[in-house]
């Protein structure tokens, strides 16, 4: 796959591609008071995109265990913008060229790469280098090789890897997991996943564009309906077949638009997943033997609302997904605690990834998948 260089990566970032206007000044994070665990992590957003922004920053003001103590960016404009907002020392601030000197750095625990995909393996691959613990955006690579990578050069390193899989620290993806696993509505026999949205924007977007994304709305929003569909059955698929679909071949030239797949599992259960960046889908439905229970919305940032077949609503209090995830790494990396998103599952969705665009590229033919040796379920 060709890839674009950094210098061409900042050129196009610098046109306004990747991000839009900050938002307003924010309070300062709350102090850390929490006694089981003596530090914060001093965590650097690697570009500072629309995700980084206006979730990933603003989230770190809400965090207990971790902090934004950095950046790295290419756009020169955004260093005193991101300085003044959020008080960071000038030391904490790195470009794309000199961040290997991060290393150098101890205020500087962990790195998370925000760039597009197909930039995530060589700058995860370098902040180990650098001796940092890693947390990856999902989608992890571009490849199942590339994920290989990312995992060997953090376990060569000695540190620590997450992907930035949100909804495995949000509430109601865990009573999802429960209901499955005590069988409260008995056996899952039939689980249907919709994420996608309706893309009207810049065509010559990051994610539009596959040099940079790996591809479309498979690669992009596709990744949830694939977790959904393997913690809403508790099982790693076995199989997968696939279509594409296509509507709007003058806006999507170069990657997918609409995907369906659908799954079987060991113990007999099925899947269907929808995903598209032309459809809106944003729901969770398992259908069991004794009842149902859904998420809908089920992937959205929050706040999520859910029901089940007894008449029963799931409901949680809010609190941002992504400071859940990031605190979950933290205390992952200080406690030992379980690692709930580790690169094992980023790999692993990938290979659906693979055996998805395999399928359609031979007419859906059916896909068997050998997830069993990951370790990975849900």
């Amino acid at each position: 796959m060709k890839k674009l260089s950094r210098r061409s990566f900042s050129g196009i970032a610098a046109k306004g591609i990747l991000g839009t206007t900050l938002l307003t000044n924010m309070p300062l994070a709350k102090a850390f008071t929490a006694k089981p665990i003596n530090k914060k992590l001093g965590i650097a957003l690697v570009g500072l995109g629309s995700y980084s922004e206006h979730q990933l920053a603003p989230s770190l003001l809400e965090t207990e265990h971790c902090y934004l103590a950095g950046i790295v960016t290419g756009t020169k404009e955004k260093e005193g913008i991101w300085k003044e907002k959020y008080n960071l020392s000038k030391k904490n601030i790195y470009n794309y060229d000199n961040f290997d000197t991060i290393a150098k750095n101890d205020a500087i625990d962990v790195v998370y790469v925000v760039l597009p995909n197909s930039m995530h393996a060589e700058f995860c691959i370098r902040a180990a280098k650098a001796g940092k613990h890693v947390i990856c955006e999902k989608p992890m690579a571009v490849s199942v090789k590339e994920c290989d990578a990312i995992i060997n050069a953090c376990k060569e390193n000695n540190v620590k890897l997450g992907v930035g899989y949100r909804m495995q620290s949000d509430p109601y993806t865990n009573e999802v997991k429960k209901y499955v696993k005590e069988k409260t509505f008995g056996d899952v026999l039939f689980v249907s996943s919709d994420a996608g949205y309706i893309s009207n924007g810049n065509p010559d977007q990051w994610r539009l564009n596959k040099a940079l994304s790996g591809g479309g709305a498979l690669m992009n929003m596709g990744v949830y309906a694939i977790q959904t569909s393997i913690y809403g059955t508790g099982q790693n698929p076995i199989s997968v077949s696939a279509q594409e679909f296509s509507t709007r071949p003058d806006y999507f030239k170069d990657t997918d638009e609409t995907i369906t797949a659908q799954f079987k599992f060991a113990n007999g259960a099925v899947a269907h997943m929808m995903t598209s960046h032309n459809a809106n889908g944003n729901r969770l439905k398992c259908h069991c033997s004794k009842g149902w229970f859904e998420l809908d919305p089920a992937h959205s940032y929050g706040p999520i609302s859910g029901r089940t077949s007894n008449g029963n609503t799931i409901e949680f209090p809010f609190k941002k997904q992504q400071a859940l995830q990031m605190d979950d790494f933290a205390k992952h990396v200080l406690l030992g605690s379980k690692n709930i998103a580790p690169g094992e599952m980023g790999k692993r969705d990938m290979i659906i990834v693979e055996a998805i665009y395999k399928s359609i590229a031979e007419g859906g033919k059916e896909q068997t998948l050998s997830l069993g040796d990951l370790g990975i379920v849900s």
